[in-house]
């Protein structure tokens, strides 16, 4: 049978009796580079029938070129000597298999690299994320310290925006802002620092004057006296731990002042809706997702007027003077107590403020016709003249609770209203005071001289109003808050923090902070853009001030 032709076909090729016909070449030739008779043909099986070689598809020719020594006439690895096919593998290979796994391993090795590459290019971005946020922390801290500087040793007086520029100031690798809000035009941002006895303290004023804040009704207000309180007697429509403890999450009600403003929400009735209205980035500005309607978060009116909520308007830090008698307000311990004072001690004070012929007069009117509700009503009933109490008005006080003869009586006072510096919206809130006597108070302030301290309330207002207020008013400030907006140079990476600080003791002191980051970024956003775009910190400023000027 024949098997030659058919095996060929299929991709063998039977032995041939004998040795390969190599031509003219020795068989018993030791040349390397003779493919033909490399090996010893000794070695082959004697069944040389049985012997079948594979045949590379393509019957390869090896080039003698590629060996040195060897002749110029091509062989065939396997046609022409299979013992060298056996001997020699790696002339039968097949034609591209190298080519397409080097292919496949720089593939790899490209997608390795590229890997790597991306992992780089992240750690690198990560790395100066981190870097801008340590510049950004850094520049808050220099921040707070210029609001303790700005406030130190001003003996109860605000800062003003003159003597303490709060808009984009620059310090080391970055700049900041003091933002709050702008009561006169909710479009544009305001700066500066704020000052607390501007506001209504929540821990002391009486529930007539909180019913008077915004969305406030009466059983809010009574549910704010039970809270502060220090028993579980119910206020009418107010709420203490009977009502808390039936709650999902039951707690007990906290009959204590308030620590800070936020605890409001722990309060029955007091909704975040209520506390911080529209304004929920706090930033004091109507933005666009303020005003769209129900389109975005917050919930709007989409009227076109922002609703503040009362966050702005309310405060627990107010406080002057200090348990342990330290002095510093308009009414504080080195105040002479009109109600209680000796004829000596208040001839004393009256001495280097009325005239040597009125002092005996004022003395005798004080004695018969205290005790007095407040400064006010003593310079109306002693009949004063205006010159005279606006240089006692900071240096006596009327303390309604004090018995005459006694001067006992504690010298911090928690909650006066800075009537030098109220919002419009805390002016309405106080006993009498209706829109017409709050734009009198407002435009007689304005003309106001350092010297006044409290006395002008008595040109603004008439007698009964005057009275009604003026227990619960004061020409000092000793707490000031500030909402710092700190951004590295590159614009990377911003901060925002709201610290209140207290004034009363020199140096002053940080009695509160809070991380506001992450209610965003609270200005205008070409600011980062332009950081990020490598502008220069000092004509970002210009033109953001000029921006602003131009609306």
């Amino acid at each position: 049978m024949t098997r030659g032709p058919e095996i060929a076909n299929r991709g063998f090729v039977p032995k041939r009796d004998g040795i390969a016909d190599c031509g003219s070449r020795n068989a018993d030739s030791r040349d390397p580079s003779d493919l033909c008779a490399r090996s010893a043909w000794s070695d082959l099986p004697r069944d040389m029938d049985s012997l079948v070689y594979p045949l590379a598809p393509c019957a390869l020719q090896v080039s003698p070129s590629a060996f040195p020594g060897a002749d110029n006439s091509p062989t065939c690895c396997i046609r022409d000597n299979p013992r060298s096919a056996i001997r020699n593998p790696q002339c039968c290979f097949r034609p591209g298999a190298i080519f397409i796994a080097t292919l496949w391993i720089i593939l790899v090795l490209a997608g390795m690299v590229l890997a790597l590459a991306q992992a780089m290019r992240v750690e690198a971005a990560c790395s100066a994320n981190y870097a801008s946020v340590q510049k950004a922390m850094a520049v808050e801290q220099g921040a707070i310290q210029y609001v303790l500087a700005c406030v130190d040793g001003l003996d109860g007086e605000a800062p003003t925006d003159a003597n303490s520029p709060t808009d984009g100031l620059i310090i080391g690798n970055g700049m900041f802002w003091i933002i709050r809000p702008n009561f006169d035009n909710e479009l544009q941002p305001d700066y500066g620092i704020v000052d607390e006895a501007s506001k209504i303290n929540i821990s002391t004023a009486d529930q007539e004057v909180l019913e008077l804040l915004p969305r406030m009704t009466r059983e809010d207000a009574a549910a704010i006296v039970d809270w502060r309180d220090s028993d579980e007697g119910l206020t009418s429509g107010g709420a203490e731990s009977t009502f808390y403890m039936t709650m999902p999450d039951p707690y007990r009600c906290k009959n204590a002042p308030f620590e800070t403003v936020e605890e409001l929400l722990l309060v029955r009735g007091m909704l975040p809706e209520m506390l911080y209205g529209e304004d929920t980035n706090r930033n004091g500005m109507l933005d666009e997702n303020e005003n769209d309607g129900d389109e975005s978060d917050p919930p709007d009116n989409a009227d076109g007027v922002l609703d503040r909520g009362i966050y702005d308007l309310v405060t627990v830090y107010s406080s002057e003077g200090s348990s342990t008698g330290s002095s510093g307000s308009s009414s504080g311990s080195g105040a002479v107590d009109v109600n209680s004072a000796s004829s000596d001690q208040l001839r004393q004070a009256f001495r280097n403020n009325i005239s040597e012929g009125r002092i005996e007069e004022v003395v005798a009117r004080t004695r018969t016709m205290r005790p007095f509700r407040n400064v006010f009503d003593f310079y109306f009933r002693v009949e004063l003249t205006y010159d005279e109490f606006k240089l006692l008005a900071n240096d006596v006080t009327a303390n309604p609770r004090s018995s005459r003869g006694s001067s006992s009586r504690s010298s911090l006072r928690r909650g006066l209203i800075n009537i030098n510096t109220a919002p419009r919206d805390v002016l309405i809130c106080l006993p009498t005071i209706g829109d017409a006597e709050a734009d009198a108070i407002i435009d007689r302030r304005a003309s106001r001289t350092d010297d006044e301290g409290l006395a002008w309330v008595v040109q603004a207002l008439p007698q009964e109003n005057a009275v009604e207020i003026g227990s619960i008013v004061t020409s000092r400030s000793y707490q000031f808050s500030a909402d710092i907006v700190s951004v590295s140079s590159d614009g990377r990476a911003f901060r925002r923090c709201r610290v209140v600080v207290d004034a009363r003791e020199s140096p002053p002191r940080v009695v509160f902070r809070r991380d506001l980051t992450g209610l965003g970024w609270p200005l205008d956003p070409q600011i980062l853009t332009e950081l990020r775009n490598g502008a220069d910190m000092e004509s970002v400023i210009d033109e953001t001030i000029t921006a602003r000027e131009i609306r």
